[in-house]
C-alpha cells in the first residue's frame, strides 16, 4: 500500500508563482521515481494574500482533486498558515515548503528516503542561499536565538523547507495558544532531526514577506512561547547588576574615607541611574510580554480564522 504524502504550502503574493510549484511537485510526485510508493495530497493556505493569490487557489482546486483550499480571513502570518494546513493533512508524511519556487519541490524524494531512515524530521539544508542580506541577517539572528534560547543541536541547519512524520504533525497541531512558531514545536517533540543538502533557487519574481516588524515578531513568539530561558537571563543579569552596584557602592565609601575631598561625582551617580534604571524597564517589559501573551491566551484568541475552504468535500479521495 502507497504511503501518502501532505504538501502544506503557505501562500502570500505569489499568485505568479504558485502554479509552477503545484505543477512542479504533480510531476516529481507522478515521477518513476516516487509515483509508485507514494500517493499526495497539496493544501494551500491564502494567509489573506492582497493579489490574485486566492483566485489561484481556488481555481487550481477547481481543477486538480489533489489539491485542497483555505483562506484566512486576515493575515495571521506563516506558522499560522503551517497550522492551518498541518491540521487539515492527512499524510503519513508532512512536507513543508514556500510558495515562490525557491525551495526545490523536485528534491522531495532526498526529504522521503531521510524519513524512510528512521529519522523523525529533516530540514533542507543551503549551502548557498539566495535571499537578500536583510534576509540572510535575520536567518542567522534566528538561528542564534535557537541555539541558546531553544536548545537547537548546534550543527543542525533549520529552514523552511522541512518533512516530518505523521506523528511529529499530530503533537504539533496540539498546540492551540495564539503566536505558534513551529520551529519550536518540532523541536519540543523530537530531537530525531537531520539535514539533507539541497539547491537553493534565485527569487524570479517578488521579494520576501518577511520586513523587520514581522522578524521581531517571530522571535519575540518563538523564546516567549517556548522557554522561560529569557526570564532566566533576566534574573541573571539583574543579579549581577545588583552586585555592580553594590561594589562600586563600597568603592566610593572607601574612596570618601581615604580622601574627604574627592567629590561624590555627580555625573558618575547619575551614570549609575540610568544603567540600572534601563536595565529594570528592560526586565519589566520581558515580563510584561510574557503576562501580556499569557492573557491573550485566556482570552482564547485564535490562531487564525478561516473565512473560506476549498475542495474539502474530497478530502479522504486517495491521489494517486
Amino acid at each position: 500500500m502507497k504511503k501518502k504524502v501532505s504538501f502544506v504550502i503557505p501562500c502570500y503574493r505569489s499568485e505568479h508563482t504558485l502554479e509552477h510549484v503545484v505543477g512542479e511537485i504533480e510531476d516529481t510526485m507522478r515521477g518513476e521515481a516516487l509515483g509508485e510508493r507514494y500517493s499526495f495530497e497539496l493544501i494551500l493556505v491564502n494567509d489573506c494574500s492582497p493579489d490574485g493569490t486566492g483566485e489561484v487557489i481556488r481555481r487550481l482546486c477547481r481543477e486538480k482533486p489533489y489539491v485542497r483550499g483555505i483562506s484566512f480571513a486576515r493575515n495571521f502570518g506563516q506558522h499560522a498558515a503551517l497550522m492551518a494546513g498541518l491540521r487539515g493533512s492527512s499524510g503519513d508524511y508532512v512536507v513543508c515548503l514556500d510558495d515562490d519556487g525557491q525551495t526545490p519541490a523536485d528534491e522531495v524524494g532526498k526529504l522521503l528516503e531521510v524519513l524512510e531512515e528512521g529519522a523523525d524530521a529533516v530540514y533542507a539544508r543551503y549551502d548557498h542561499k539566495q535571499h537578500s542580506s536583510f534576509r540572510n541577517l535575520g536567518s542567522r539572528v534566528n538561528e542564534l536565538m535557537l541555539r541558546i534560547l531553544l536548545d537547537k543541536p548546534s550543527g543542525l541547519y533549520i529552514s523552511s523547507y522541512f518533512a516530518v512524520r505523521r506523528f511529529v504533525a499530530e503533537d504539533m497541531i496540539r498546540y492551540e495558544n495564539s503566536y505558534p512558531y513551529v520551529i519550536g514545536l518540532v523541536l519540543r517533540t523530537t530531537k530525531n532531526i537531520v539535514n539533507v543538502p539541497v539547491c537553493h533557487r534565485e527569487r524570479k519574481e517578488g521579494a520576501s514577506g518577511y520586513t523587520l516588524k514581522k522578524l521581531l515578531g517571530l522571535w519575540m513568539n518563538g523564546f516567549t512561547a517556548f522557554s522561560v530561558k529569557p526570564l532566566r537571563i533576566a534574573t541573571c543579569v539583574g543579579a549581577l547588576s545588583a552586585c555592580a552596584g553594590f561594589l562600586y557602592g563600597l568603592y566610593t565609601i572607601v574612596k570618601r574615607l581615604v580622601n574627604p575631598a574627592v567629590p561624590m561625582g555627580f555625573s558618575a551617580l547619575m551614570s549609575a541611574l540610568v544603567f540600572f534604571g534601563g536595565m529594570i524597564m528592560l526586565m519589566l517589559g520581558l515580563i510584561g510580554e510574557y503576562i501580556g501573551r499569557i492573557y491573550i491566551s485566556l482570552n482564547n484568541s485564535p490562531q487564525y480564522v478561516i473565512r473560506e475552504r476549498f475542495n474539502w468535500e474530497k478530502q479522504d479521495e486517495e491521489i494517486s
